[in-house]
């Protein structure tokens, strides 16, 4: 059946997203984000988008919510690169997968020097 129009859509919403926080959002709330994934309900009225952010609890909350307050402004500026008929609404979400798996590979490698040992 090939790609729905859902994942395509969150394609382009991904590269524009990015683009946006790269060279417009000036929040210094927002640290060191990077977009990992991007979940497009299938009528495209909402984004799930997923961040890996680098810090402390702190940092990560007070990123978060820097971009939850910048989602107008990146739906207005999405509006003006991608025509669409509407523009999802945007929803950031802490992607931990990242900190999970580097969790996982430290208690293989500890395993292996008892292994070892």
């Amino acid at each position: 059946m090939g790609f729905k129009r859902s994942k395509r859509v969150g394609g382009m919403l991904l590269q524009e997203i990015s683009q946006i926080l790269l060279r417009d959002i000036k929040d210094p709330r927002i640290g060191f984000a990077t977009l990992t994934g991007i979940e497009v309900t299938n009528d495209l009225k909402y984004a799930k988008v997923f961040v890996s952010i680098l810090g402390d609890e702190d940092e990560k909350k007070n990123t978060l919510i820097g971009l939850q307050n910048a989602s107008g402004y990146i739906r207005k500026e999405i509006g003006s690169r991608i025509r669409l008929r509407s523009i999802p609404e945007l929803v950031f979400k802490i992607d931990s997968s990242l900190e999970h798996g580097a969790n996982i590979n430290k208690i293989l490698e500890d395993l292996n020097r008892k292994e070892s040992a």
